[in-house]
């Protein structure tokens, strides 16, 4: 019995779908355990480009079954589109596809919401993908949500819409001035959306269990980072749902004594969408490099990601808070033609240097980084197959940022395809 965690390590973006995607070479389940169509996993085979925003990237791998879990919020027209775009191209889905009956769905009130509420922040925006995540995590834990299993059940899902409608319309109207929504008109569409998903809609929390017991390799798929986790992110710029390892247990019904690695990824530098504190945040000319070089734009909405140099405190704090490991570092290429690449080891703050993150947002906002220049190594590393092959600078490079986060190298990637990773070790 093996199960693994992967997770993100930074503000999201740091290539776990391609780690996914290799990973799941010796995985006979992929699990995703929480988020919704906010985050955007894309792998690349061969000349193929797959972008997947609900379903586990081990959808690619033909023998793998996936399962999408209690600790997701789904959207069904978008997970339904997903389907379709890889049947399309010759992706089989069905009887690989499972989906908790307890995870939550997402409804037009959600989204209209989520605008909305961005849009009457101002300056004080968070800088959400206007997805309906949030509103849709809200109703979960006010215990209002409607589940796959209301979904798949027509008059169960008409007297929930009925009534949820009911109480969204009277902030619509003496909040927002908006028109009311049409209660009918969405349980009629949703129903449809049942009747086409009810096959794939089951006790997931079994299914995981019960390939523990027979000896099933499981490997749990979390998206966005840890620094967008709603606890210990940069709050209140982070997402609504538990992104740090912590959130696979809740997210699937596995329960934690059965999790045996738990592997962060790292971008060689760091990202971040939308608004929110960025101690190591480059410049627009040096973050303009980076950007175009590494295609620093999001799957989901197409937002141009902010760069910076990479943060071995805010690696650390991950390391601690996920019990990483190993590490899946990405885009070790970017950095190629770079004279010199800095790395943040720590904070000045009032004076004083921290080397411990601060998840206050009030004191991250005034952190200065206290940086380690790093000599480039000029060479071109996306054709390397192996550790050794990289160039020594790039290949201490690595090592550094390991040893400073507190945890050891065990993938790099330097490419986007399925081909341009190896194992360091």
């Amino acid at each position: 019995m093996s199960v693994t965690v992967l997770v993100g390590t930074q503000w999201g973006d740091e290539g776990k779908g391609k780690i996914i995607d290799v990973l799941t070479e010796n995985a006979d389940i992929v699990a995703r355990y929480q988020g919704g169509n906010n985050a955007g996993h894309t792998v690349e085979i061969g000349d193929d480009k797959h972008i997947l925003h609900l379903i586990p990237s081990g959808i690619l791998r033909d023998r793998v079954i996936c399962v999408i879990g209690n600790g997701v919020v789904i959207d069904p027209a978008v997970l339904l589109d997903e389907i379709k775009n890889l049947e399309k191209n010759n992706i089989k889905v069905k009887n690989r596809l499972f989906i908790s009956e307890t995870a939550h769905v997402i409804l037009p009130y959600h989204k209209l919401l989520d605008k909305l509420e961005e849009g009457s922040k101002g300056s004080k925006k968070i800088g959400t993908t206007g997805r309906g995540i949030g509103p849709c995590y809200v109703d979960k834990y006010a215990r209002k949500g409607i589940r796959m299993a209301d979904l798949v059940c027509p008059d169960i899902l008409k007297n929930k819409v009925k009534n949820r409608v009911s109480e969204i319309n009277e902030v619509l109207v003496a909040k927002y001035s908006e028109h009311k929504l049409d209660a009918a008109a969405i349980a009629a569409e949703y129903t449809k959306y049942g009747e086409m998903l009810k096959d794939m809609v089951k006790p997931v929390h079994i299914i995981l269990n019960k390939a523990i017991s027979e000896g099933k390799r499981i490997l749990c798929e979390g998206a966005q980072g840890t620094l967008l986790d709603v606890d210990h992110g940069t709050y209140p710029y982070v997402t609504s749902s538990s992104a740090t390892a912590g959130g696979a247990c809740t997210g699937t019904g596995i329960g934690p004594s059965n999790i045996k690695n738990i592997v962060g990824v790292m971008k060689a530098y760091i990202t971040r969408v939308g608004e929110g504190p960025f101690p190591t945040e480059l410049d627009k000319h040096m973050g303009e490099v980076i950007r175009k070089k590494g295609g620093e734009f999001g799957a989901t909405t197409g937002r141009p990601r902010r760069c910076g140099w990479f943060d071995a405190v805010i690696g650390k704090y991950a390391v601690m808070l996920n019990s990483i490991d190993k590490i899946a570092f990405t885009k070790l290429d970017v950095l190629d033609d770079l004279d010199e690449i800095r790395i943040c080891t720590a904070y000045k703050y009032n004076g004083k240097t921290i080397k411990e993150f601060p998840p206050v947002l009030e004191v991250l906002e005034k952190c200065e980084p206290v940086y380690e220049t790093f000599r480039g190594w000029k060479t071109e590393t996306s054709g390397c197959a192996k550790f050794g092959e990289l160039p020594e600078q790039a290949r201490k490079y690595v090592k550094k940022l390991a040893e400073l986060v507190g945890s050891r190298a065990w993938i790099v990637s330097v490419g986007p395809k399925r081909s341009q990773t190896f194992y360091a070790e």
